[in-house]
């Protein structure tokens, strides 16, 4: 049964993406991604999200923590975190395919409010807020149900938001949902340290203290530096520099700006320091890395 769900969504996907790498759909959160080939290391930000992919495989570094996705589990991601992905498996007869749904946590904080809902009692205090779990022929069957829809668009409205409820509360009821939980519950210590991680991604040109950020999180500023390093792999500086830094690449990548302007646009004051640090975390200094891009997207 699990093999034939997982057939059966590769050839949706496959239909309705066509030749593009990734295709916004007309399902709310819902988008379909496709690659022919491995790919290089990208460093880019996961939102809250559920990726299934039912052929291929990738490849997620959060910090020195690496997860493998493929058609034996799916990848949840609890709050918005600054990785590196490449996509590990993948070639012109047989692509890696994937669909993303990204989580509404409202609807998430909705379903916990009700009682049928169990979720295992484990321990997420130390844990990343990224996780893989077993993909499940429940799961599967919620999924093409879903990528499904795309064949009958006037269902959307009603049918959607039912199968996303569905996918929702499977991933609750798995081994990652305490950690989503976690996040979705009001007062928990995830959930405040979620709020300081959506205020800095919000927020992340302007000059942060630590200081504030406690404040905003309701905790004290030791307190958040233990959870905000447990769910992201990073300190909340570092966290905010990938931000800034992945910004001024799309900056000057996308929107042709040069490397100075892009700095100042994401919050340095010193263009540089911001090649520095560019250098440093991308391996090359800023306009000779948005060159190669441009070629290797040309080819």
């Amino acid at each position: 049964m699990t093999s034939e769900l997982r057939a059966q969504l590769c050839r949706m996907i496959a239909k309705f993406v066509g030749t593009a790498e990734r295709l916004p759909t007309a399902v709310p959160r819902l988008s379909l991604h496709r690659r022919t080939g491995p790919t290089e290391p990208c460093s880019v930000t996961y939102e809250p999200s559920v990726i299934v992919i039912p052929q291929g495989s990738k490849r997620v570094d959060l910090g020195r923590t690496s997860f493998i996705y493929d058609q034996s589990r799916y990848l949840l991601t609890s709050v918005d975190l600054p990785i590196v992905s490449r996509v590990v498996e993948a070639s012109e007869s047989e692509p890696c395919l994937a669909m993303m749904l990204k989580l509404d946590i409202p609807l998430v904080r909705e379903l916990l409010g009700q009682g049928e809902v169990q979720v295992p009692l484990t321990s997420t205090s130390d844990r990343p807020a990224m996780g893989t779990a077993e993909l499940t022929p429940e799961i599967l069957d919620a999924c093409c149900r879903l990528v499904g829809l795309l064949e009958r668009p006037l269902d959307i409205p009603f049918i959607g938001g039912l199968i996303e409820r569905e996918i929702v509360y499977r991933v609750l009821q798995g081994p990652e949902g305490a950690r989503l939980r976690a996040i979705a519950t009001l007062g928990d210590q995830s959930h405040r340290t979620a709020k300081a991680i959506a205020w800095l991604r919000s927020n992340y040109v302007k000059p942060v203290k630590v200081e504030e950020l406690a404040e905003v999180a309701g905790m004290g500023v030791s307190t958040l530096h233990h959870h905000f390093r447990a769910m992201t792999s990073m300190s909340p500086v570092q966290y905010q520099k990938n931000l800034r830094l992945q910004s001024a690449r799309a900056l000057m990548l996308v929107d042709g700006l040069d490397a100075a302007s892009a700095a100042f646009e994401v919050g340095y004051e010193s263009a540089t320091q911001f090649s520095r640090e560019y250098s440093r975390f991308f391996g090359q200094p800023p306009m000779r890395d948005v060159r190669t891009l441009r070629v290797a997207n040309a080819a």
